[in-house]
């Protein structure tokens, strides 16, 4: 999805956020939901990379969490691993959810910050993310696409409009599409899961009934030449194919 295209479709919700009255300008919401999905809205609808630290469910965050790989930068150094994410049942929660988390006085800086630039960097001091540029980068995307255009708080009481509306409930429907897909697929891998275990099953007990005990006598003969010849060591217990194998191995002088 584009620039223009993903901002168009999350206006709807930060707009209705912001008349609510979160400290964070809907020009940083948008520019660090692009630097985060890259214009991808995943089915979990965490669209800042919050993980799920040592939280609690809440009325946003229902507890759901989804294992992905990221990077950080540790030491100075761009590190890769996988770390557990917090996923949500919509947009609106997620969002809502992350303001209760610069509801800490940890984040003091951010609330109080009186313009979206100042605002980007308190995200960075007060610790968000561990990305050095991460500031800059999303200066650079607030400024590249005028997102400030949206940071005018008579604007965010204004009720949606039609084409507003519209897109709004655009995301909406995209987001229980996504919602169904990932649960069709749950239940295809869990589907695909117990008919993988049957199989395994059947095959052991297939193995099972063509155990024999004791080699039988129309194959002692090239059994005990296999013995001889070191190919086997633990001639008793094998299956019938095992044994009739052994037997046209040696009628053909082969062992």
């Amino acid at each position: 999805m584009d620039k223009q295209s993903f901002f168009e479709l999350l206006l709807p919700v930060v707009k209705r956020i912001y008349a609510e009255g979160t400290p964070i300008f809907p020009s940083v919401r948008l520019a660090q939901s692009w630097l985060e999905t890259g214009g991808n809205i995943p089915y979990w609808n965490n669209l800042a990379g919050y993980k799920v630290g040592a939280g609690v469910p809440n009325g946003y965050w229902k507890g759901a969490v989804v294992d992905k790989r990221t990077w950080e930068v540790i030491d100075g150094k761009r590190v890769t691993l996988t770390a557990t994410f917090r996923a949500y049942d919509s947009i609106y929660d997620f969002y809502k959810d992350q303001d209760l988390l610069f509801a800490r006085s940890r984040y003091d800086r951010v609330r109080l910050a009186k313009t979206p630039f100042e605002q980007v960097q308190m995200l960075l001091a007060c610790g968000y993310a561990t990305d050095p540029a991460y500031a800059d980068k999303l200066t650079v995307i607030i400024n590249g696409s005028n997102l400030t255009q949206y940071d005018n708080k008579n604007k965010g009481d204004e009720p949606m409009t039609a084409e507003e509306k519209k897109a709004f409930d655009e995301l909406q429907k995209l987001t229980l599409k996504l919602k169904s897909d990932n649960d069709q697929l749950k239940v295809a891998l869990l589907d695909q899961t117990n008919a993988l275990k049957e199989l395994q099953l059947w095959a052991l007990k297939i193995d099972a009934s063509n155990e024999m005990d004791t080699v039988p006598e129309w194959a002692k003969d090239a059994v005990n030449a296999a013995v001889k010849a070191k190919l086997i060591d633990t001639p008793n217990g094998g299956s019938y194919d095992f044994y009739r194998l052994l037997s046209v191995l040696h009628r053909k002088k082969l062992i």
